[in-house]
Formats: C-alpha cells, sequence, structure tokens
C-alpha cells in the first residue's frame, strides 16, 4: 500500500514539474523580446572577447548594445498603454506608457553611432600604421617597437613593477631588452 502512495506521490511531482516547465516555456513563447535580448547580448558578448579582429570586436560592442537598447525597450512596454498625451478636457487618469525609456534609447542610440565612428576611424588609422586588425598581431608590434614592454621585462619585473623576488632590477632600454 505505501509503495502505492509513493508512486502516486512521485506522478504528482513529475506532473507538477512538466506544469511548470510548461509555464516557463509559455512565459518565454510570450517573452520575445526578452529572448532575443539574451542572445544578441551573448553573441555581442563572446564576439567582444573571443575575435581578435578589432573591426569584429567593433561589431560585438554593436551587438550587445543593441541587446540593452531592446531590453530598455521590452521593460517599458505596457499592455494596454496609450502615448502620454492627455487631450483638452479628456480624462486624466488612465494606463500611460512612459516616455523616458525612449528619451534614453534615443540618445544612447546617437551615441552608439558617435562610438562607432570613431573605433572605425581609429581602425583606419591603426591599419594604416601598422598593416593589420589582430590584437595579439598588434600586441607583438608594439613589443618589438618598444611601445608596451615585452614579457622577459615584465616577468623579471614582477608583479605591478614592483621587483622580482630574486632581487633582478627589471631595468630596460628602450627596445624592451634586458640590460645584461
Amino acid at each position: 500500500m505505501s509503495a502505492l502512495v509513493g508512486a502516486v506521490d512521485a506522478a504528482g511531482v513529475v506532473a507538477s514539474a512538466l506544469a511548470s516547465t510548461g509555464g516557463a516555456v509559455d512565459v518565454l513563447a510570450t517573452r520575445h523580446a526578452y529572448v532575443a535580448f539574451a542572445l544578441l547580448l551573448c553573441i555581442g558578448l563572446y564576439m567582444m572577447i573571443a575575435n581578435p579582429n578589432l573591426v569584429k570586436k567593433i561589431i560585438g560592442l554593436n551587438l550587445f548594445q543593441t541587446a540593452i537598447f531592446l531590453l530598455f525597450i521590452a521593460s517599458a512596454y505596457v499592455d494596454g498603454g496609450s502615448i502620454p498625451i492627455v487631450p483638452t478636457g479628456g480624462p486624466e487618469g488612465g494606463l500611460y506608457v512612459s516616455p523616458l525609456p525612449h528619451v534614453l534609447v534615443l540618445t544612447a542610440i546617437v551615441v552608439g553611432v558617435s562610438l562607432t565612428a570613431v573605433a572605425l576611424a581609429l581602425c583606419i588609422r591603426i591599419y594604416d600604421e601598422y598593416g593589420t586588425l589582430r590584437a595579439d598581431t598588434l600586441r607583438e608590434l608594439l613589443r618589438d617597437e618598444g611601445s608596451i614592454p615585452s614579457r622577459r621585462s615584465a616577468e623579471a619585473s614582477g608583479v605591478n613593477g614592483a621587483p622580482a623576488a630574486d632581487g633582478a632590477s627589471g631595468a630596460t632600454d628602450a627596445g624592451g631588452e634586458s640590460d645584461d
């Protein structure tokens, strides 16, 4: 008898789990903008982190910005809301949509376009100067010309420019080579 009661309880738990999963699927099915937000955010973040090409990093940044814009607009949606313009003599009560998120997104779009233009202009300048847009290749070229310290001298000097434990001075010349 107890085995039968246990089986009925287990079936109830499984049924409630399926109902809650169905509820989650229903929520995701009705909230397309939030699913698109999550996908765009993840794709943009991945492109900014994983791609060595600077132009692809800029495209990833634009996807990330678009996801944030979509989040603001989707969260501002009010079902049954109307524009916040009340006609003269009309009813003052009612459900209105806040214009603030739309204004913020419009401003952010202008800033995003400006940021993209400056970033692409810098990419053109970097390509003219170094002939590549790969971040790893640029880092090596900058180490070779002495603009950033070489790995050897950075490791010899310790963390944050502090002298190494073995007493190495970490002094380097302009070429990034050690003084030996």
